[in-house]
């Protein structure tokens, strides 16, 4: 039985398996079934996700290969971003700053002298207006924001799922993410991951959609936000050109290796 090395990491509490396969060995080769049972808490790894670092076209210094912990591959991970940059560097690949394919396109990143980790993220072009005067954007991957207050009290597992389950959005899925406004530049985020299908403790991308959606809600010029999720705090920055064009957007925090070891294959 063959043995896959991996390394676990985490942003935020957002944890991955990440897996070096410059030489093309594992990550277009695995089953749904074997990263959902490598991603299962209970017998196995354990995870949000797993990422399998891959070799890049000419001009980036890896690929990003993202599958959810149902065992799909997925849009782009923030979180994941910032982790695989950090691996990249342990790995050698670079120094401090790297530029890297995901499958929403072209990030740059960077392991700052602090030890925190940043990446570039999506443009934003477009806010959609949903029930109650919450948002739908894209930054990435599809979000969901639902502003609400002491969100330390919802059940998000039940009011997420029945937001990603209804009809505009069972069929692909989206997260679903509750922020709740501390002061201008400031905010609090709980999510609800599609593909994990429960409450986790970072997410990237919904870091990002909740930092831009807050500065469209309250149209505050701030332009670097903030935002504590349930596994730590994030930065998220950008340069806002119009009134739904957010250019230049930053995500920002740790990731940290844990512990690496090997899977059966």
């Amino acid at each position: 039985m063959a043995q896959i090395p991996f390394y676990k990491y985490h942003g935020a509490g957002n944890d991955f398996i990440m897996i070096d396969d410059r030489e093309g060995r594992w990550g277009d080769q695995v089953s749904e079934a074997w990263v959902a049972l490598a991603c299962h808490r209970r017998f196995s790894v354990g995870a949000d996700g797993m990422i399998f670092l891959q070799k890049g076209q000419e001009g980036a210094d890896f690929f990003m290969k993202y599958y959810n912990s149902d065992g799909r591959t997925s849009t782009f991970c923030g979180n994941g971003g910032r982790c695989i940059v950090a691996f990249a560097a342990f790995l050698g690949i670079h120094q401090s700053r790297c530029r890297f394919l995901g499958t929403d396109g072209w990030h740059e990143g960077a392991v700052l002298d602090n030890g925190l980790v940043e990446i570039s993220m999506k443009d934003v072009d477009m806010l959609q207006e949903a029930t109650g005067g919450d948002l739908v954007l894209h930054t990435g991957s599809p979000h969901y924001i639902s502003f609400r207050e002491a969100i330390g009290h919802l059940d998000v597992f039940k009011e997420g799922r029945a937001i990603r389950t209804s009809p505009p959005f069972a069929a692909e899925g989206i997260n679903v993410n509750f922020v709740e406004q501390v002061h201008p530049g400031k905010i609090r985020i709980r999510t609800y991951e599609r593909g994990v299908e429960d409450e986790t403790l970072a997410c990237g991308t919904g870091v990002v959609a909740a930092a831009i959606a807050s500065a469209y809600r309250t149209n505050h010029p701030i332009s670097s936000w903030e935002v504590h999720a349930m596994g730590g705090d994030l930065m998220v920055s950008f340069n806002r050109l119009g009134p739904e064009e957010f250019r230049d957007v930053w995500l920002t925090g740790p990731a940290v290796q844990v512990f690496r070891g090997e899977i059966p294959y």
